[in-house]
């Protein structure tokens, strides 16, 4: 999708956003609401742009009020990891419920790539730990920030 036609697109939907807040050099999305495809690529936009405003080292998604998935969200939460990882970013997927879980892997969909974990604190506590002295030193281990 082009850029022009992604903001007509944004533009028709009312301004709809799920809210994206920083937590330290962490970002959290809770997603409270129905996703429908639309909404999902504004979500995978927003993020893009917070992550570089930002220089967030990680992304928390907690999906635990999703209770039905399709073949789209399930590409989109790999697609989000994803594009965190060139944008030098961990992602971690939190609260999925069994039925989502369950419908995924009917769908065959693995979602590689993609950290899960149980809720948000053991969520963080994956982020934290995946990132080793970077999350409290900087990007480079050292205490700088690279270029």
């Amino acid at each position: 999708m082009r850029q022009s036609e992604f903001r007509n697109l944004q533009s028709t939907m009312g301004g709809e956003r799920i809210p994206i807040l920083k937590m330290g050099e962490f970002l959290l999305v809770t997603i409270q609401v129905d996703m429908h495809d639309r909404l999902a690529l504004i979500l995978q936009d927003d993020l893009a742009e917070r992550i570089c405003k930002t220089g967030a080292r990680g992304v928390l998604i907690d999906i635990s009020s999703l209770q039905v998935v399709d073949s789209f969200m399930g590409r989109m939460l790999g697609t989000i990891a994803a594009m965190s990882r060139i944008l030098d970013a961990e992602t971690v997927v939190v609260g999925m419920q069994p039925v989502v879980a369950i419908t995924l892997v009917e769908l065959g969909l693995s979602l590689e790539g993609v950290r899960t974990a149980l809720n948000v604190e053991k969520g963080m506590e994956l982020l934290r730990s995946s990132l080793g002295p970077r999350a409290k030193e900087g990007r480079d281990g050292r205490g700088r920030t690279e270029a």
